[in-house]
């Protein structure tokens, strides 16, 4: 039986686009169930096979998983050879911490800058007490991926990923290359560098391509501080 992945939004659901894309890109087949975030029957929907009634969950024959990052470990566990964790100790143990400091951190930017895969390429007006938040979680972000790279990555040849090859952590990270990109944050040549290689994997063109044809459409085209609370991180997991 395939594995079975239930997901929010393509446009909003970040959460949702870490296990999708980790699983595309390293070919682990797989069919998904998209529900709107909007949809009346959505708790309900989901609570079926998450006590949290949130987005995504992984099913496996009848065996539920829930949590990115849970669903991330689950899968290295199942396809051993797909790479999801890198080989080395080191590096793996590394980039499991890196992967939860993501899933538990950066509110102040989850906040300011929601996820919005399909959003036109412009700044966003920060009142100063959001921007010194955003501000700093952006300088960790950056200071973070330069070392993963630095250590395990592109000066080693091992390729231009936070490990070298497309990994679980990268996964953890792609929506945040989407908020650094359509937002226009102002990054070095080294993040925008990394940004690029994620943004040219086929598999983050096949999610945001899907995106766009969506028919759900929750708010404004810019959503404004005041966009649905349904939408806001971290309340899907």
């Amino acid at each position: 039986m395939a594995l079975r992945l239930i997901i929010g939004n393509k446009t909003y659901s970040s959460w949702s686009f870490r296990p999708w894309i980790a699983m595309t890109v390293a070919d682990i087949p797989f069919e998904e169930t998209v529900i709107s975030l909007r949809d009346p029957a959505f708790a309900e929907t989901v609570g079926e096979w998450s006590g949290t009634g949130k987005v995504p969950v992984l099913i496996d024959g009848d065996f539920p998983v829930w949590e990115s990052l849970s669903i991330l470990e689950y899968l290295a566990e199942k396809f051993p050879d797909a790479g999801l964790w890198p080989a080395d100790p080191m590096a793996r143990a590394h980039a499991r911490t890196v992967s939860a400091e993501m899933h538990a951190g950066f509110a102040p930017l989850r906040k300011h800058l929601p996820f919005l895969i399909t959003r036109p390429v412009k700044p966003r007006d920060l009142t100063d007490e959001a921007a010194a938040g955003v501000t700093a979680d952006v300088a960790r972000i950056e200071a973070l991926w330069a070392d993963c790279r630095a250590r395990f990555g592109a000066p080693s040849g091992a390729g231009p990923f936070l490990f070298g090859a497309f990994s679980a952590a990268d996964a953890m990270y792609a929506p945040v290359v989407a908020r650094f990109y359509v937002y226009d944050v102002p990054v070095s040549a080294a993040t925008r560098d990394y940004m690029d290689a994620v943004m040219v994997l086929p598999a983050w063109a096949a999610w945001k391509r899907a995106a766009r044809d969506e028919p759900w459409v929750l708010d404004d085209a810019d959503h404004e501080p005041d966009w649905p609370e349904i939408l806001r991180e971290p309340k899907h997991t």
